[in-house]
């Protein structure tokens, strides 16, 4: 069995800052963000629910502390980075807030295969992206535990890369420091019995419901 599994990073200063935390603007996680991912780390410590095979992330800052608090507890690898496991490449958008992002280039009208800013990648170019890199991966460690330290988004672009679900606004909040987790077997109810992704768990945050961190 094939065990992809993603986590979101915790708060980050982009968000604190309520900026758009692109490659040049990401400053990393907040205060809180790290005491979110540490909450994680000494749960999965604590619960030994996941060892990697292979730890990922994406090349920025926020995803990367993210990958290096946790992975300790889940076997002390060396995160490898992948600009492909980015947040949506932000283009000229990058580190604008959300409110000057609103006035300069928000619509009412959602269309998926247009970037709403210039240099900005389309929410079908960024599915695209993280669905090649997804399943890439997955194929490349068939039968291992895949860690990866990413974003909203790039969890928000499995469900509708696994689950054939198209592309359109966002779908739901993915809660900081939440873990997502694919599993790609036979299933048992299919008439071929040909391996399917399951979705195994979604946006558990237990580790920190009831707490302050949520």
């Amino acid at each position: 069995m094939t065990r992809l599994v993603l986590l979101r990073h915790g708060e980050s200063m982009a968000q604190v800052d309520r900026i758009i935390g692109g490659h040049a603007s990401c400053r990393g996680l907040s205060p809180r963000g790290r005491e979110q991912v540490a909450a994680l780390r000494d749960r999965l410590a604590r619960t030994r629910e996941l060892q990697a095979d292979v730890l990922l992330t994406s090349v920025l800052p926020r995803a990367i502390e993210t990958a290096e608090i946790v992975a300790p507890a889940i076997g002390g690898l060396e995160a490898v980075q992948d600009c492909d496991l980015c947040e949506i490449h932000a283009g000229e958008a990058d580190g604008l807030t959300w409110d000057e992002y609103d006035a300069r280039y928000r619509t009412d009208a959602f269309d998926p295969d247009v970037a709403p800013a210039p240099g900005m990648e389309s929410v079908n170019a960024f599915v695209e992206r993280v669905s090649r890199a997804l399943r890439r991966y997955a194929e490349e460690h068939a039968g291992r535990t895949i860690v990866a330290a990413v974003h909203g988004g790039i969890v928000e672009a499995s469900l509708r890369t696994f689950l054939g679900i198209g592309p359109q606004p966002p779908v739901a909040e993915i809660v900081n420091a939440s873990i997502t987790e694919w599993a790609f077997e036979p299933n048992p109810f299919a008439a071929d019995r040909e391996p399917r992704w399951a979705l195994v768990r979604w946006n558990d945050f237990a580790h920190l419901a009831g707490t302050p961190l949520r």
